[in-house]
C-alpha cells in the first residue's frame, strides 16, 4: 500500500506535454480507470514522491468532499496518483478484481473509520494496513468475480447508452440556450450580485438544526435545483453564517477538481439555507433555474476556466465568475426554455423512470448478490 503525490502545479515543466498518467482523487468515481484527465512529465514525476501503480491495482480515496472519501476504483492502466489516494497492489494470494468488488461493499465501513472532525476527515495508510478482508482460495475468488462481472457488464451497457443520451441532451441544451437570437448577452456581474458563504465544518452536521449546503454536496448530491437540504448544523452557529434565500443560485467557488468549479444549483426552498464559504450566493432578478442551466454549459465553463486558481484545492473569485458573459432573453422565454430542459433533465437523471431507473435496479441487484457472495464466516484456527 502507498499514497501518491502532486508535482507543483505552478511549474509548467511538470505538466505540459506530460506522458505519465496521473490520477486525481475525483477520478476514483470512474470505478474502472482506463485513462486519466491529466498527465505529468518525467520531471514532474521525479520532483515528488508519487509512485507508479501497476495495472489492476485497487485505489481507495483517502479524502474528499461529498461522496468521494472511501470510494474504490481499479486501475486498468499503469499510472501514478495524488496524495489523496491509496494504491493497493495485491500479492499472489489475492485476485485484484475480488478485492475491488469486496472493498466497494465496504464503503460505509471505510467512512465510519475515517479520522478527523474537520471539514475533510480522512482515511490513512495505517487504517488500511489494519483493515481485515476475507481471503478465500483463489478459485473461489475468481468464480465470485466471474458472477459479479456479469452484473456490472450489463450495468455498464446501460450506462453507456445513458451517457450517449446525455451527450445528445447537453448538445441540445447548449444550442437552445446559447443560440437564442432573442437574447441579450450580459455578464453575470451585470445581472446580479455575489456574496460568499461562511465557514462551517462537517463535524457540525446533525439530523436537525439549521439547514445548510456544503460545497461538496453541490456537485455530488444536488441537481439543477433543490428545495430541500441533505444536512443541518448546530443552530447556535446561526448568527455566524450567511444564508441563501428562495430563488438565489448557489455557485461552487472551490473544490478538489477544476471541473467542479462554477457548478450551480438554484435554491427553490421556502426557507433560508446556510451556505459554505467555498460557495457564492448569487442574487438576481432572472429565472433561477434558467441561470443554473446556463452555468452547466460548455461555453460558461470555458470562460471561467482562465480565472481558476489550481492547486491541492482549486478556487475562483466572485469577480472571475462575474466576468462570464451569457445570453438572457425575456423572463417569459426563460420560463419556456426551462420547461423544455426540465423534461430532458428528467429523462436523463430521474431514477424513477426510463434508463436511470433500470440502471438503479441493476445496481441494487449487483449489490445484493455482491453482499451475499462476499459474506464469509471467520475460519477457526
Amino acid at each position: 500500500l502507498y499514497a501518491g503525490a502532486t508535482p507543483k502545479t505552478t511549474n509548467p515543466e511538470y505538466w505540459e506535454n506530460g506522458t505519465i498518467p496521473w490520477m486525481s482523487s475525483g477520478e476514483v468515481n470512474l470505478g474502472q480507470v482506463f485513462n486519466t484527465e491529466k498527465r505529468i512529465s518525467q520531471l514532474g514525476y521525479d520532483s515528488c514522491s508519487t509512485k507508479m501503480v501497476p495495472a489492476n491495482s485497487v485505489v481507495v480515496a483517502l479524502a474528499g468532499q461529498g461522496k468521494t472519501r472511501g470510494t474504490v476504483a481499479i486501475t486498468r492502466i499503469e499510472l501514478c496518483t495524488n496524495q489523496s489516494l491509496c494504491s493497493i497492489i495485491p500479492n499472489n494470494e489475492l485476485c485484484s478484481d475480488f478485492l475491488y468488488h469486496y472493498m466497494k461493499g465496504q464503503y460505509q465501513t471505510l467512512r465510519k473509520i475515517s479520522s478527523g472532525d474537520g471539514t475533510r476527515g480522512g482515511l490513512n495508510l495505517k487504517m488500511l494496513y489494519n483493515f481485515e478482508i476475507p481471503v478465500p482460495p483463489l478459485e473461489v475468488q475468481n468464480e465470485i468475480v466471474r458472477i459479479l462481472d456479469k452484473f456490472t457488464s450489463l450495468e455498464a451497457e446501460l450506462e453507456a447508452e445513458l451517457e450517449a443520451r446525455r451527450k445528445q441532451y447537453e448538445y441540445y441544451r447548449d444550442t437552445l440556450l446559447l443560440k437564442n437570437k432573442n437574447a441579450e448577452w450580459k455578464t453575470l456581474a451585470e445581472i446580479g450580485t455575489f456574496e460568499r458563504g461562511r465557514r462551517f465544518v462537517h463535524g457540525d452536521d446533525r439530523e436537525e438544526g439549521t439547514p445548510c449546503i456544503h460545497y461538496g454536496e453541490l456537485y455530488t448530491y444536488y441537481g439543477v435545483w433543490a428545495d430541500e437540504v441533505k444536512t443541518h448544523i448546530d443552530p447556535e452557529l446561526k448568527t455566524k453564517l450567511r444564508f441563501a434565500e428562495k430563488n438565489d443560485v448557489v455557485i461552487v467557488g472551490a473544490g478538489e477538481n477544476n471541473i467542479d468549479i462554477g457548478v450551480a444549483v438554484a435554491w427553490l426552498g421556502d426557507y433560508k439555507v446556510a451556505i459554505h464559504d467555498a460557495c457564492y450566493i448569487f442574487r438576481h432578478k432572472q429565472n433561477p433555474k434558467y441561470i443554473s442551466y446556463l452555468l452547466r454549459t460548455y461555453n460558461y465553463h470555458l470562460q471561467i476556466k482562465k480565472y481558476v486558481s489550481e492547486g491541492k484545492i482549486c478556487s475562483i473569485s466572485a469577480e472571475g465568475i462575474g466576468k462570464a458573459k451569457l445570453p438572457f432573453p425575456s423572463l417569459e422565454e426563460q420560463e419556456k426554455i426551462v420547461s423544455i430542459l426540465d423534461r430532458f433533465e428528467s429523462l436523463c437523471n430521474d431514477i424513477t423512470s426510463g434508463l436511470p431507473a433500470e440502471i438503479e435496479a441493476r445496481h441494487k441487484q449487483y449489490e445484493y448478490y455482491r453482499d451475499k457472495l462476499l459474506t464469509f464466516k471467520r475460519k477457526e484456527i
